[in-house]
């Protein structure tokens, strides 16, 4: 166990930084969104091509697996679209909170859909985290109109981002990591350069813009989506959503160091951030690992 929990610790720091890095860039949305996912395909191209594992794994899938993960890829696509946009109609904090807010759907879709048990110590743990993010929202920002549109993309965004999840844990018992997060990210690619086109999103964003989407893809693409869609195959699905709980609090302590952004934590971010922490121990600390049971 003690390997996933170290993976899923380094996944959640790397997916941390992305609201760092689409802060840094002044590119449009959906222009980030699509740069990130062609920039991690690109990223595991030669993996794909050198690994004799995957080139195998490849040519004995079927096509229902390959229309399963493709679909992933569309839900994916979804989730940047929607979440990327946030950040630009309500703050960095509202928008990151309320994104990792699927466990609410996803423990108990997972606990029926995949039957993976959920002990009364978890389902406490859950709640806690829960009511922590409850306090980081009401607390620092209230219900605010202007930033309604903003709140509700980042909500659409978590909901994709559990659909997300749990498809993956279902496709990642017969698929190996790297042929599936190169399919799915490869699809999401295309999606959004769908959607760019759709929507004027321009494709040209200027050398800068894409050195950092470029360092966005390696760290929170590669080491954070990657990486978990590989714990994704030993590890409940609740699991790893409630352990992106943490995200929040991660990304918030970056913004607080990193200069040009400095965002002073307030104390409702400190008590909801300690009280989510406390939830995602209580439900990673009774937890089997598909190889132990």
């Amino acid at each position: 166990m003690r390997k996933y929990t170290i993976s899923l610790f380094i996944s959640v720091i790397s997916v941390s930084f992305a609201a760092i890095f689409i802060l840094s860039s002044d590119a449009p949305p959906l222009s980030i969104a699509f740069y990130r996912l062609l920039f991690t395909t690109l990223l595991l191209l030669p993996v794909v091509i050198l690994r004799k594992k995957s080139r195998e794994h490849f040519a004995s899938l079927s096509f229902k697996s390959i229309a399963y993960i493709f679909g992933v890829g569309v839900v994916l696509a979804l989730h940047f679209a929607f979440w990327i946009s946030s950040l630009y109609k309500t703050s960095v904090a509202s928008s990151v909170i309320l994104v990792t807010a699927h466990p609410i759907m996803v423990a108990p879709i997972s606990h029926y859909l995949f039957k993976e048990k959920v002990n009364a110590l978890q389902v406490g743990g859950i709640l806690i985290s829960i009511l922590g993010l409850i306090i980081l929202v009401t607390g620092n920002y209230g219900i605010e109109k202007s930033t309604f549109e903003g709140n509700l993309l980042a909500i659409l965004g978590g909901a994709a981002a559990g659909i997300y999840i749990l498809s993956g844990r279902r496709i990642r018992r017969k698929v190996d990591a790297i042929p599936y997060a190169f399919m799915v990210y490869a699809m999401a690619s295309l999606v959004l350069l769908i959607l760019c086109l759709l929507f004027s999103s321009p494709l040209a964003v200027g050398g800068r813009n894409y050195e950092i989407i470029f360092l966005m893809a390696l760290v929170s693409g590669i080491f954070g989506h990657t990486l978990y869609n590989w714990v994704l195959k030993y590890v409940p699905a609740y699991l790893v959503s409630v352990s992106f709980l943490g995200e929040p609090i991660s990304s918030s302590f970056l913004a607080f160091i990193i200069p040009w952004i400095h965002q002073v934590p307030s104390y409702y971010t400190i008590i909801g951030g300690c009280m989510i922490l406390t939830g995602i121990y209580l439900t990673a600390r009774y937890i089997k690992t598909y190889e132990e049971m």
